[in-house]
């Protein structure tokens, strides 16, 4: 005797070799024995052979009309002999019998089953509707199939066209789009982002990498709404100065400028004057909840996306010739040693008389040159009193670092600054501690520590960055992070930093100046009328959310460096180029801040050159492959000096120094140190 039974959900059929009560030996055509309840045994069979039955009841099964079949079986529950015998007109035989099942089996929308054999035609409004659904996958299965050969033969359906940042970044798996998509890329063994640079959906990798972070940081894009400018009161008192700023030419967001009078006794009073945008913006009002959404200004060599309207931004810019709202510190020091004799804040109006631009004066303005008094430019007398006061600044901090226990910044590292015009990119080598940079560098430490102190003594909280026992302990690497109370930074040497010098550009900065302002105009009642509070929560809301986005945006600005790196590289049809050894299998470019692993490069010693083959790169990946071609000596200066035992305390010291204004336009990441690159590039 044959049987016909159902096991796991599947039917096979095999040979009964004995019978033990309610269970059957039996043994399948493969040769395996199993034992099969008789419960799940459907139909026994002499005839015809076992495997013979199986091979008729598909062929049966494959011609079976699902809908006369259904009209057949009813609206009541059925088992398959039953309707076997209104199907075929007869009692059905073996093949036949077995036949139905697998078609009822098969055809779950046609046939709901009710138990071992036993079915139930589907309601017909539940039938319609299953194969409505049927042959509109059929229909989707057509068009996604033609979407397929569309995209494999170069070109992005139209359906595909509006929505190719939704189909890269935040897909929905289930549209046939993505589907199409997805399976043509994998034809043609390529990613779905090079895809859609294929077929025109993306015009470049740049457009790619700004595309990709503009969906998830800016996704109702990156306009603004219209806006009523605010004005400063009109009541400011006008400063008798007349201030210059320092910055980079493509610098539109001056934040920071400088003013130095004798006085008649012989001291030097010296003015620095911030931007105050915190005059005419209010808390909670509508530029400010814009500029609390984007947090700071995103840069980017050839571009940016900024923290404040453009218009808002031109009310309160120190643009040459305009008396402008500022936020000024004084401070009188004596000449003798530079000491400072006293400081006072105030807020007033600044007559602006220049924009000093570091493109123009880097060549005029150097240290030979401030030491000879030679060369003429513009406020040579006031950059020569500020330049020997930066260096009594900076030795000052040197051995606050010293006491801290850590050793002092070194000047010899090399920045780049980008400029993109027209899609071509120039990346200039600018020495780190340029005169002009340490400058201003460093008279916006003075500014950050002292209102810093400020904000702490008049009991007015704000908005710290710290490095030291109370950010991270004393570990290896010792790491900055953001705080509301007064706390060292050890990297910079200084008692408290606040980060307040760059309203038009950070969040922070605009935060901290409403707390400054407060202090200056209400002495020992500023904390009853300080915006914030002591332990508010809206203030450690925005210490929260400013370093992810600050993260964020450094993260991309690297990126976008990357990419120009790359770029240059096939600008210059780079084929062979110059390299200093980082530490192990790491190499820095020569003339661009691109780092590379070369994987596999035998023990090279920090700071040795090297000559590179340049193989290949990709600026979608922004990935480039090289291999080692020779070793020369260890190149002069080479900027690898980073202390093992400091971590990265040295180097973050510096990069807090390139916060601190944006004093350069841009800077390379080394040693893994996050440095925020193009920082001064508005």
């Amino acid at each position: 005797m044959n049987v016909f039974f159902e096991e796991s959900g599947d039917f096979k059929v095999g040979t009964v070799l004995s019978q033990a009560g309610e269970a059957y030996q039996v043994e399948l055509a493969s040769g395996k024995r199993s034992k099969v309840k008789a419960k799940d045994v459907l139909i026994q069979f002499a005839t015809p052979e076992p495997e013979a039955l199986m091979t008729a009841a598909k062929a049966i099964a494959a011609e079976v009309d699902l809908d006369f079949l259904w009209e057949v079986a009813g609206q009541e529950e059925f088992g398959f002999a039953e309707l076997g015998a209104e199907y075929f007109g007869h009692a059905p035989l073996p093949p036949e019998a077995a036949g139905l099942v697998l078609a009822l089996h098969a055809a779950p929308i046609y046939f709901h089953k009710k138990g071992r054999g036993r079915y139930k035609a589907a309601p017909e409004q539940t039938l319609k509707a299953a194969l409505a659904g049927i042959e509109k996958k059929k229909q989707q299965a057509i068009i996604q199939a033609g979407y397929v050969e569309e995209l494999k033969g170069g070109k992005l359906p139209s359906s595909m066209q509006s929505i190719v940042h939704q189909l890269l970044f935040k897909p929905d798996k289930n549209t046939i789009e993505y589907k199409a998509l997805e399976a043509a890329a994998n034809e043609l063994q390529t990613t779905a982002p090079r895809l859609m640079l294929n077929t025109g959906g993306l015009a470049s990798p740049k457009d790619l990498h700004m595309a990709r972070f503009l969906f998830e940081h800016f996704p109702r894009g990156a306009g603004f709404p219209a806006v009523d400018v605010p004005a400063a009161p009109g009541d400011l008192p006008l400063a008798d100065v007349a201030a210059f700023s320092i910055d980079d030419v493509t610098t539109t967001e001056i934040d920071d400028a400088f003013s130095v009078v004798k006085l008649e006794d012989g001291t030097v009073r010296v003015g620095i004057h911030i931007a105050a945008p915190g005059l005419g913006i209010r808390p909670d009002d509508a530029i400010d909840k814009i500029a609390r959404a984007r947090m700071s200004t995103v840069y980017m060599p050839g571009d940016k996306i900024t923290m404040l309207p453009d218009e808002v931004v031109n009310a309160f810019t120190l643009a040459e010739g305009n008396d402008c709202p500022a936020l000024s510190l004084y401070a009188v020091l004596n000449p003798a040693d530079w000491t400072v004799v006293s400081t006072t804040t105030r807020a007033e109006r600044v007559p602006v008389k220049s924009n000093l631009r570091h493109n123009d004066l880097d060549a005029l303005v150097n240290e030979e040159t401030l030491a000879s008094g030679e060369g003429e430019y513009p406020h040579k007398e006031e950059l020569g009193l500020l330049w020997q006061w930066a260096l009594q600044l900076e030795a000052g901090r040197m051995k606050k670092r010293e006491a801290f226990g850590l050793k002092p910044e070194q000047a010899n590292r090399v920045d780049f600054n980008f400029y993109v015009d027209d899609d071509v990119v120039s990346i200039v080598r600018r020495k780190r501690g340029a005169p002009l940079d340490k400058i201003v560098a460093e008279l916006m430490i003075f500014a950050n520590s002292t209102w810093g102190k400020l904000l702490h003594d008049s009991g007015v909280p704000g908005i710290y960055r710290s490095q030291g026992p109370g950010a991270g302990g004393w570990n290896a690497k010792i790491q900055v992070r953001m705080v509301t109370h007064a706390a060292p930074h050890q990297g910079l040497g200084v008692d408290q930093y606040a980060w307040s010098t760059s309203p038009l550009r950070r969040y922070t900065d605009l935060v901290n100046q409403w707390q400054i302002l407060a202090c200056a105009s209400n002495g020992v009642t500023a904390p009853l009328v300080a915006p914030f509070k002591h332990r508010d929560a809206t203030l450690f809301a925005i210490v929260s959310s400013f370093d992810a986005a600050y993260a964020a945006y450094n993260d991309f600005q690297q990126n976008m460096e990357r990419y120009w790196c790359l770029r240059w590289l096939g600008q210059e049809q780079a084929k062979q180029v110059d390299a200093v050894v980082l530490k192990d299998e790491i190499v820095r470019l020569v003339d661009i801040p691109l780092v590379v692993r070369l994987a596999g490069m035998p023990q090279v010693a920090r700071g040795a050159q090297v000559k590179l083959d340049v193989i290949r790169w990709d600026e979608v990946d922004l990935s480039l492959e090289a291999r080692l071609l020779e070793v020369a000596a260890v190149a002069p200066g080479a900027s690898v000096e980073l202390d093992e035992e400091e971590g990265d305390t040295g180097e973050a010291a510096l990069a807090e120094v390139v916060e601190a204004e944006g004093v350069v336009a841009a800077v390379t990441t080394e040693e893994g140190v996050e440095v925020p690159a193009n920082a001064g590039t508005n």
